[in-house]
Parts: structure tokens; sequence; C-alpha cells
């Protein structure tokens, strides 16, 4: 490889869960790339041809998950690298990599996603990141491009996918929980606006102030109902998620004593015939420009 990127120890992160090592949260992290990889029809079902990429960056990337399914989809891709500030997510990832055969071509490294990476400039085909919104705050996003691209050849590609806190449920306990965590969302500034789409509904404009051209959008609709693969594997993701990030949202917003309450509730409804919840998840991308200037780094 031509770069040596250094080790940093573990930093104080503003990644929603406060135990960034937590057995249960890289369990859930497993379970939501599977989750959304297979619901959006693959890695990278809007790229015209992925096979082209020869080198791939994935960024904030958890125990490994998306980069291991491009490598074995796209056996072409020449490099694919993760990063992530978790050791134990990098960690995790790294033994995967090398228990599937794919170590020569995969490689994990941990750093710090707000801060510049260990790279060189306009080494990447793809710089991709997914569900940054546990992590990034809405004044990260324009320094985070600029680094996007940075990293990115030109003419290369910046692709973002982001997806809504909260989903159309048939559970009234799941609906308040996720409104619940938008509040939370909201105060800590990870969201743009106290909405469901309130960082989704901003990704476009941000790409295309960040500079990159042919900024397009991919919005589908992803249903989950009791009884499906799908619905199962939503079921264990949100019941996951509220449990790990239950101290987050009483740090950022008023909890009340019900909550344990509309937890259970929410477990109960998930089974039911009749149970019902519609997603709505947004992938924005664009090139990076001919004209582009290589930024100062941070």
């Amino acid at each position: 490889m031509p770069f040596s990127p250094k080790p940093r120890r573990e930093l104080s992160s503003t990644y929603t869960v406060s135990d960034r090592s937590h057995q249960e949260e890289l369990d859930r992290l497993l379970i939501h790339d599977q989750m959304f990889t297979t619901a959006l029809g693959g890695v990278l079902p809007e790229q015209a041809d992925p096979a082209s990429f020869g080198r791939v960056l994935d960024i904030g990337c958890g125990p490994g998950g998306w980069l291991l399914e491009t490598a074995r989809t796209y056996p072409s891709i020449s490099l694919l690298v993760g990063v992530d500030i978790s050791e134990k997510m990098i960690g995790y990832a790294q033994a995967q990599a090398s228990a599937q055969g794919l170590a020569e071509r995969v490689k994990f490294y941990v750093m710090d996603a707000l801060r510049p990476l260990d790279f060189p400039a306009e080494h990447f085909d793809l710089v991709n990141e997914r569900f940054g919104t546990s992590w990034l705050r809405v004044w990260d996003w324009p320094p985070f491009l600029q680094e996007c691209q940075r990293l990115t050849r030109p003419g290369g590609v910046v692709r973002v996918t982001e997806f809504n806190l909260i989903v159309e449920s048939s559970s009234p306990a799941l609906v308040q929980l996720g409104e619940l965590a938008i509040r939370a969302f909201h105060q800590a500034g990870h969201l743009f606006h106290a909405r469901s789409d309130g960082l989704t509904k901003e990704l476009a404009r941000l790409l295309h102030q960040s500079g990159l051209e042919n900024v397009q959008t991919r919005a589908p609709v992803l249903e989950y109902r009791a009884g499906t693969p799908e619905g199962k594997l939503f079921a264990e993701d949100w019941a996951h998620l509220f449990r790990v990030i239950a101290p987050f949202l009483h740090k950022w917003t008023r909890v009340s004593e019900d909550y344990e309450a509309l937890y259970q509730q929410m477990l109960q409804d998930f089974p039911q015939p009749d149970f019902v919840a519609i997603s709505r998840p947004l992938t924005a991308w664009g090139t990076r420009s001919l004209h582009f200037s290589l930024p100062v780094v941070r």
C-alpha cells in the first residue's frame, strides 16, 4: 500500500452510544447493516458501474459489514478501506476480513473521522459514508464533505446514505419512542430540524454546497412486516437501539417515567400479525469536480 496510516488511540467522540465498545452495539450494527443493505437492493444499487471503482473508502465503517459485502460482490475492486474510531469495531472487522479470505484487499484502521484522515489526497475512486447521523453534528458536515473530496480523485464519487429516525408504524409505542429520539438528536445537534427528515432533507443541499457535481438522490420506501425476514431484522435492530441509546436520550431530552413501559409495548407489537413499519432512507451522491481546490488539512 502507498500509505501507512498511524493507529490512534480511541478518543472520546460524538457518537450517540456512550460506550462505543459495547457488545450489544456491535451486534446491533451488524443487524443494521444487513437489514439496510438487503432492503436497499445491495451495497451500491444506484451506481451505474460499481465494478469500475478501483479503490473504495468507507468512513465510520463500524464492524465492517458494508465494506466486506462490497468486497464479496465486486471482486474487481482492488482496495477497500474502512475507518472507525472504535478499536473494538475495527478489531472485529479485521478478524472478519481474515476469516473470509479478504484481508489482502480489505483493510481496516482506527481513525477519528472528525479529523483529517491519514490517507493521501485523491487516492480513492469512491468515498462512502452510511448513517453518520449517529456521530456527525450539523456543523460537522461542511468540513467532513471537504475531507471526503480531498480523498477522492477528480471525477470520483462521494456517497452518503442516511435514514429517518422515526418510522411510520402500526405501533404507537414505536412512533412515540421515535419522536423522543428526534428531540434528543436535534437537541444534541445531529439534526438540522426536529423532524423525521431533519437530516435527509438537507443532504442534497449539503453535497451541492460542498462543490460536488451531478448530485443525485435515491429515496426508496422500505416496508417491514411481521412474519418476514425483513421484519425480524427490523425488530431486532430497534430493540437493540432503544436500549443502547437510553443514556443519550436521558442526557438530551426529558424522558418520561413510562419509557420502559413504552419499550416493552414496542417489543410486544413487533410480532403482531398486523405490525408494519415504513422507513424512508435517502442516498445522495455526487462527483468531485475536476476544478476542486484541495483544502488545507484541518
